[in-house]
């Protein structure tokens, strides 16, 4: 667990990081997201302590981290940026290394470690251990990235715009990836971005920042139904808020009994989803695998009064 307790940051004599509390559950995904100059990085880079704190405590697991050597700290932490930030004359095993190997990791345990990564991001050990990171394309050296941050197996990962550099169709399926591969490892994840609609997609909960001061804090579909103050509202916007929604439900919740002609969805997949493949095949009616269907009309009435 995360315990942030009034985080302040000045330079200049002026805060960019305001009387910020917050706390982030163990194996929970929090999304910071806010404006250029909300002070989101710099509160990011406080927790592992590359921006030193004016005032206010970062706890993990109960341990202040000013306690700590900042070099020790962020071993223990994750970190991944956007672009990657590989090394550039480095293989993809050796970034992937890097901080087990400050950590005295034996050479075996090191390259088992580097294997079961590849395999998690789907990355054929045999076909990329050896590429240089100019031979990779955008979204396989943010998947490097990603691994070499997870490398030592961190119970923490803080990630600062990872995705803003890749093309929006790389950039749906790394988030995709992202969220499965946290999921199943149960990693504690701070991620900050600019997007609402990406902060909708990966959080479990969303902390929204503004001129450094801590706005809304609070579950996705809680912030698109009941925005805190009229620059979340904004933030959000008004457009696709419906459709947002629909994103954060699972085809299994509302499938009720019953049979529809065409290919079934799966259970899992979001609400929205379905409402795409209903429209664009003109189905009123899915299938869904394992039983049910799910109906056009119950998939209006979600997006009306969720």
């Amino acid at each position: 667990m995360i315990e942030i307790r009034n985080l302040t940051r000045l330079y200049a004599g002026m805060p960019v990081v305001d009387d910020v509390s917050l706390t982030v559950e163990r194996g929970q995904l929090l999304v910071l997201v806010g404006t250029s100059g909300s002070g989101k990085t710099t509160l990011l880079r406080m927790i592992n302590r590359l921006v030193e704190p004016s005032s206010g405590r970062v706890l993990i697991e109960g341990v202040d981290t000013a306690t700590l050597p900042a070099h020790l700290l962020r071993r223990r932490i994750g970190y991944a940026i956007q672009g990657h930030g590989l090394f550039p004359h480095r293989t993809v095993a050796q970034n992937i290394a890097t901080v087990p190997r400050l950590l005295g990791w034996p050479r075996a345990r090191i390259a088992a470690r580097v294997e079961e990564l590849l395999d998690l991001f789907q990355m054929d050990p045999a076909a990329f251990r050896d590429r240089m990171p100019h031979q990779l394309s955008g979204g396989q050296a943010q998947r490097v990235g990603v691994a070499r941050a997870l490398a030592a197996r961190p119970d923490l990962l803080l990630m600062d715009e990872p995705f803003g550099a890749l093309d929006p169709l790389i950039r749906a399926k790394a988030q995709a990836d992202l969220k499965d591969i946290q999921r199943r490892l149960g990693t504690t994840l701070i991620l900050v971005t600019h997007d609402m609609a990406e902060a909708v997609a990966l959080g479990d909960r969303i902390a929204v920042m503004d001129h450094g001061k801590l706005l809304q804090d609070d579950r996705p579909a809680r912030i698109l139904t009941d925005p805190a103050t009229p620059f979340v509202a904004d933030l959000i916007g008004t457009a696709d808020r419906a459709l947002r929604l629909l994103s954060l439900i699972p085809v299994g919740a509302i499938a009720v009994p019953g049979e529809a002609e065409g290919a079934p969805i799966a259970p899992g997949a979001t609400l929205r989803d379905a409402l795409a493949e209903c429209l664009w095949s003109g189905r009123s009616a899915l299938p869904v695998e394992g039983g049910g269907v799910v109906t056009l009309d119950a998939l209006r009435a979600q997006a009306r009064h969720p």
